[in-house]
């Protein structure tokens, strides 16, 4: 049951991970915090967009792309308004996508550094 549980978290993760690819999302990292009884969450990913708008059209193509392949929804997304940070919730995976200067300021990979860590190259 483990296994199949960790291949369904492994295959979500890469769909959203081409995702943001996709939309030419930057400094991709995956945070595994499954041996951490901290987080509802089992995994983060997170990126970095250019601008609101780029922030907003890879958070929509996360939805989307995932949805098509997968057949998953989100349970919940949230910050659309301005589109400096958008937070998108498929329960045991969290999506979070900035603007740069939202990324350092709010830090993600130093709040969950017990976690483990992937920075994922660009593919440029």
């Amino acid at each position: 049951m483990t296994q199949t549980i960790d291949n369904e978290s492994t295959r979500l993760i890469e769909s959203v991970v081409d995702a943001i690819y996709d939309k030419r999302g930057k400094r991709v990292t995956t945070i595994d915090l499954s041996a951490l009884d901290v987080s509802n969450a089992l995994n983060y990913v997170i990126a970095t967009g250019n601008t609101p708008t780029q922030v907003s059209a890879i958070a929509d193509n996360i939805r989307e792309h995932v949805q098509k392949e997968l057949g998953v929804k989100p349970i919940n997304y949230d910050g659309y308004r301005n589109s400096t940070w958008i937070v998108i919730d498929y329960g045991a995976l969290m999506v979070h996508v900035f603007v740069p200067a939202a990324r350092e300021f709010y830090d993600i990979e130093q709040l969950w550094s017990d976690g483990v860590i992937n920075e994922r190259p660009d593919p440029d």
